[in-house]
């Protein structure tokens, strides 16, 4: 990554709540074409959250402890805040001096914009204002959270006035934090009166319709633009009696990642809204 700090824009979203073992079964099935098309070899990998939930999942995802991959072995970082002692950086890692990945992006002349999705990020309390103010540009809105569902259309109708206002000589650092799988998400399989596993696909599914556009949005400035995707944590339908997440089950610490770089234009067929 050291070598494309600068150069490259820099797109990082996170699926909220989004199951290791739902993404990879509806991939498989060919439920979700356009994140098919997206990831390396058609394939998520499977990894270890460092976290149980999205607040400490985010700190730790900002200081450089990404996802781990599930397979044992030591295993380098992209980015990673210094600090003595570290085992897990190498010649390819970019070590900031800074606290975290945002401060570290401003200091290296990065335009920082995050929109938000779920609690984390609305900005309402201290603590909601905690992650949203490390970056320069913060967006959220009802629209874009967990109870909206339309929400993922509604950010990207905002990172679409975003993105063009950022000047085209300075680099972007766009987070995004997509709240459609997370509870309440019955309302994308109707006629569910409970959150179950299939509203969670039925969630993602919905999130892939128009997913390309995002790409599309992110990679419009004429970079090429380095894209991290990744789920927080998953969430528990009631497996061995648990329900929800911030408890220490398979489920939940289990989380698809992937990261591949767009070039300009290999998009530009999603640049419009999916009327679907």
């Amino acid at each position: 990554m050291k070598d494309l700090i600068g150069s490259h824009d820099l797109l990082f979203v996170t699926l909220d709540t989004l199951r290791y073992d739902v993404a990879a079964e509806l991939l498989a099935a060919g439920r979700t074409p356009q994140l098919a098309r997206a990831l390396p070899d058609g394939q998520w990998q499977r990894r270890h959250s460092p976290a149980s939930f999205t607040y400490a999942a985010h700190q730790a995802f900002f200081t450089g402890f990404l996802p781990t991959p599930a397979e044992p072995g030591r295993h380098p970082r992209m980015f990673a805040a210094a600090f003595p002692g570290s085992a897990t950086t190498d010649e390819h890692t970019w070590v900031f001096d800074a606290p975290d990945l945002v401060t570290a992006l401003r200091k290296e002349g990065y335009h920082t914009v995050c929109v938000g999705g779920v609690g984390f990020f609305n900005r309402s309390s201290p603590l909601g204002a905690t992650l949203p103010g490390l970056f320069a540009e913060a967006h959220w809105e009802s629209a874009f959270g967990v109870t909206a569902p339309g929400c993922f259309e509604a950010q990207l109708d905002r990172i679409a006035e975003v993105v063009p206002a950022v000047p085209a000589d300075q680099p972007l650092f766009l987070f995004v934090n997509v709240a459609a799988m997370h509870q309440p998400n019955r309302h994308y399989l109707p006629g569910t009166e409970r959150d179950n596993r299939d509203s969670h696909a039925a969630a993602l599914e919905y999130v892939d319709r128009h997913i390309g556009r995002l790409f599309a949005l992110a990679s419009s400035r004429g970079r090429p633009c380095l894209t991290i995707i990744c789920a927080d944590h998953g969430t528990a339908y009631g497996e061995d009696g648990h329900s929800g997440h911030r408890v220490g089950h398979e489920v939940v610490w289990t989380v698809p990642y992937a990261d591949f770089v767009i070039a300009p234009g290999d998009w530009s067929d999603a640049a419009t809204p999916d009327p679907a």
